[in-house]
């Protein structure tokens, strides 16, 4: 049984269908909204939705770019399908939808933003993956951006990784911007 969304995200009106089974189907996640209220696009990004779920970051950021400069991947077949059914009905069609758990059936290198909301509610696994991979797939000056609930993990290990981290704390949830600055991690990563 599907679920329509009406949202405005960024001053955009945008609509997304979905369904149980997928990441918060109701109404898009406080975290996301918080997580596009902070970032900036710029004309020239090349934007990474990573788990993007049914496809809001990724499709908010298709609309203020061309669509063509945006990809979206997630692990769920479910999620992949609504992303694309999703991007359709917002009429960004163009942008670069695919299956992949992480960045392992991904090649595309060089992005200049990488939003996430892992799921966080698990191990860490997910998230050093994210984060040590999402580093190496950057290009210089790049960020990633990530939502959390949980902040002491996630500050640390991105700044293992990128040498530094700036944290904004609102209504409990926690976004964290790293700015890749040299070609190796800042510091030697483990666990």
């Amino acid at each position: 049984m599907s679920v329509t969304i009406a949202a405005v995200l960024k001053d955009i009106g945008l609509v997304f269908t979905t369904e149980p089974g997928v990441f918060s189907p109701r109404a898009i996640d406080r975290g996301t909204s918080l997580l596009l209220s902070l970032v900036q696009f710029e004309r020239t990004d090349k934007v990474l939705d990573l788990g993007c779920g049914y496809g809001a970051m990724g499709i908010c950021a298709a609309k203020q770019l061309s669509p063509s400069q945006v990809y979206m991947i997630d692990n769920d077949p479910l999620a992949v399908r609504l992303a694309a059914e999703n991007a359709a009905l917002n009429a960004v069609t163009g942008v670069h939808i695919a299956l992949s758990d992480g960045f392992r059936a991904l090649r595309e290198t060089g992005f200049t933003k990488i939003l996430c909301n892992p799921p966080y509610h698990t191990d860490f696994s997910v998230a050093k993956h994210f984060i040590e991979k999402g580093f190496n797939r950057l290009a210089m000056g790049g960020e990633i951006w990530m939502v959390t609930k949980r902040e002491k993990w996630y500050r640390n290990k991105l700044a293992n990784v990128f040498g530094g981290v700036r944290v904004v704390s609102e209504d409990a949830y926690f976004v964290f911007r790293s700015m890749k600055k040299q070609s190796t991690y800042a510091h030697r990563t483990s666990g």
